[in-house]
């Protein structure tokens, strides 16, 4: 079963490090204004959550829970590649598809 779960926040982009006086490395700015439209409640009721702490990016929807991590050193300094990478790491270990495509973001449980 597939879901969209939102829209892609596009405004995120705004916070890109080149864009502003993120020091971080991996553009937590970014990062965070990104993944939060992610948190929600899907129509059955089950909670989807996705966090950031430090390098690690925690996605979950229901018990399933899964993490991934921000690589620079694997994915190159593009936090938008690193985002992307951590996020599919996440929802693979939790046994999750996620997909991003058409301006919205897509869950298979």
């Amino acid at each position: 079963m597939t879901i969209k779960l939102c829209d892609v926040n596009t405004e995120a982009e705004a916070r890109l490090p080149r864009l502003t006086d993120d020091k971080s490395g991996i553009g937590v700015h970014y990062v965070d204004a990104w993944i939060k439209p992610l948190n929600t409640r899907l129509e059955d009721g089950t909670p989807v959550k996705c966090k950031r702490q430090g390098l690690k990016i925690t996605l979950s929807a229901g018990a399933k829970k899964g993490e991934g991590l921000m690589r620079r050193l694997d994915n190159g300094p593009d936090p938008v590649l690193m985002l992307q990478a951590a996020l599919l790491e996440a929802a693979r270990q939790a046994g999750l598809e996620l997909r991003v495509e058409n301006g919205g973001v897509y869950l298979t449980l």
